[in-house]
């Protein structure tokens, strides 16, 4: 017998829409031009994004499935996890993994996917419904950058287990990293767990690679971009008067990608009321994706409030996966 499915809408109305208007003046105005990667995400975002993650070049979602598979029962077993809360959950597919491990260890009671996209929420949870009679599935419509959405503990205070998976963490620039981490930690009790994906340093040919395919899928992803500002905002992008650009900064150790305006163009915005221009050659970075040692993961969560409790990379070093506790 399958459990309802339980939808809980921490968003304001019209959120969604003034979010979109203010960074797309914020980052249209500025110098230089930027515009957050939450906005990729459209449903042919989204469907690009998981042709991405098939791409023999994205290496990232391949590692940390890879850990998961290996790891699954021992994060279950250390957790003891009676709720299993995932920010931006997407398709909730690796999770699944944790879903047996939690289900088998006998803890799990709960499962709380938390995502800003309701459609793509609700169609994934009910999807879990299906394959996991009993399982309470409460689904969290928020934005975890101002609102966690984590839930209470149950009345019999089983502990939580909070996965932010995908190394999604990157696409925070430090400061409001810091101040996620710290939001986190402030939510979670003694007892609760944070499982964080996180991808690594290494060979910029293989970062580059992953974020510069050679078939053009990341290419169309990030001008993706665009196509949302003229569907939503009634903007008059030629989307193909840009061109996809991945850039490694070394200093930084992050990948940046950005859309670089092939000729001087100016483009009309009226959902805001902008009229925004371009040089010739001008880039606009649309996702910072920063990449961590164990060291610093480990330094970043101290700052936060919690211990390391253990580490697994994949066999080949690429990506690290962390349990952590509060300190």
């Amino acid at each position: 017998m399958t459990t309802p499915l339980h939808v809980e809408r921490r968003l304001p109305g019209g959120f969604l829409a003034d979010s979109l208007r203010a960074d797309a003046r914020a980052g249209l105005t500025a110098v230089p031009k930027s515009l957050p990667p939450k906005w990729f995400y459209d449903g042919a975002g989204s469907e690009l994004f998981e042709k991405i993650t098939g791409l023999p070049e994205y290496y990232p979602t391949r590692a940390e499935r890879e850990i998961l598979y290996e790891t699954a029962g021992q994060i279950a077993a250390l957790s003891g996890a009676g709720t299993l809360v995932e920010l931006g959950s997407g398709s909730s597919e690796k999770t699944r993994l944790l879903i047996d491990a939690l289900r088998s260890a006998g803890t799990l009671a709960t499962y709380v996917p938390v995502d800003v996209s309701e459609p793509a929420l609700v169609t994934a949870a009910q999807a879990l419904i299906g394959e996991y009679p009993g399982l309470e599935v409460r689904a969290v419509v928020s934005d975890f950058e101002h609102q966690l959405g984590l839930p209470a503990r149950d009345a019999d205070g089983a502990p939580r287990l909070v996965a932010f998976l995908g190394s999604t963490i990157g696409n925070l620039l430090p400061s409001p990293r810091a101040a996620f981490l710290a939001r986190v930690r402030a939510s979670l009790a003694e007892g609760d767990s944070l499982l964080l994906g996180t991808d690594l340093v290494k060979d910029p040919a293989v970062l580059l690679a992953a974020y510069d395919d050679a078939a053009g899928v990341t290419a169309a992803f990030n001008k993706n971009v665009l196509a949302v500002l003229n569907t939503e905002l009634g903007a008059d992008f030629d989307l193909d008067a840009f061109e996809h650009v991945a850039a490694w900064d070394a200093e930084q150790e992050w990948i940046e990608m950005r859309l670089r305006a092939a000729t001087a163009q100016t483009v009309h915005v009226p959902g805001i009321e902008l009229t925004a221009r371009f040089t010739d050659g001008e880039e606009m970075r649309t996702e910072v994706s920063a990449k961590f040692r164990r060291e610093s993961v480990t330094a970043e969560l101290a700052a936060a409030g919690f211990a390391l409790r253990e580490w697994w990379t994949d066999s080949e070093g690429r990506f690290g996966l962390s349990l952590s506790v509060p300190a």
